[in-house]
């Protein structure tokens, strides 16, 4: 991969990152304590379970990134499906940014020559470009579920973080700077 490219898309995967991030925060500021830990029905999971779950993949994926195995020995994934009734927002929040600040330390810290490097998640090898694809798409799976569980919680109080049902010719139509809704900073 030419140096450039390697640089861009480490660029790009910073700016992924962020951006799903800041989604998953729109719909946490729109959110009471109760919210986070809302559950619809048996099979499914409160917005709380699913930040701990995430926090312990970042864990056991992004800590030692390069030189250990993705999946921890000490990482107890079904125990990351159990919420107990002493749980608060603030600590959701707590292993929230405990969490990303791993991916972005992992992430900031890699060098072009990096991407083609080999890295393993349960023993299977994947390049480092690959694990970095197959962690974004797995947040974004994860942060589709925290939106949608935002927005049926708030029903019609929901604000939308992208642009809303009916709006997409208005949307089109304005100017870049005029969007409330704006693409995430390269910076």
């Amino acid at each position: 991969m030419a140096d450039q490219t390697a640089v861009s898309y480490l660029d790009e995967a910073l700016r992924g990152f962020r951006g799903y991030k800041r989604l998953a925060e729109g719909a946490f500021a729109q959110l009471q304590e109760r919210d986070f830990f809302y559950v619809p029905d048996a099979e499914s999971n409160s917005i709380a379970t699913i930040v701990k779950h995430m926090a312990g993949n970042m864990r056991s994926r992004w800590k030692d990134f390069l030189t250990s195995d993705g999946e921890k020995p000490d990482r107890n994934r079904d125990q990351e499906f159990e919420i107990n009734s002493s749980t608060t927002r603030e600590q959701v929040m707590q292993w929230w940014e405990d969490g990303w600040k791993l991916v972005f330390d992992a992430v900031g810290a890699l060098k072009p020559e990096d991407l083609a490097r080999t890295v393993y998640i349960r023993a299977e090898p994947h390049t480092v470009l690959q694990a970095i694809n197959r962690q974004m798409l797995h947040y974004a799976y994860h942060i589709g579920q925290i939106l949608y569980l935002g927005k049926h919680i708030r029903q019609n109080e929901w604000k939308s973080l992208s642009v809303p049902k009916g709006k997409s010719a208005e949307y089109s139509a304005s100017k870049p700077e005029d969007r409330k809704i704006k693409a995430p900073s390269r910076g």
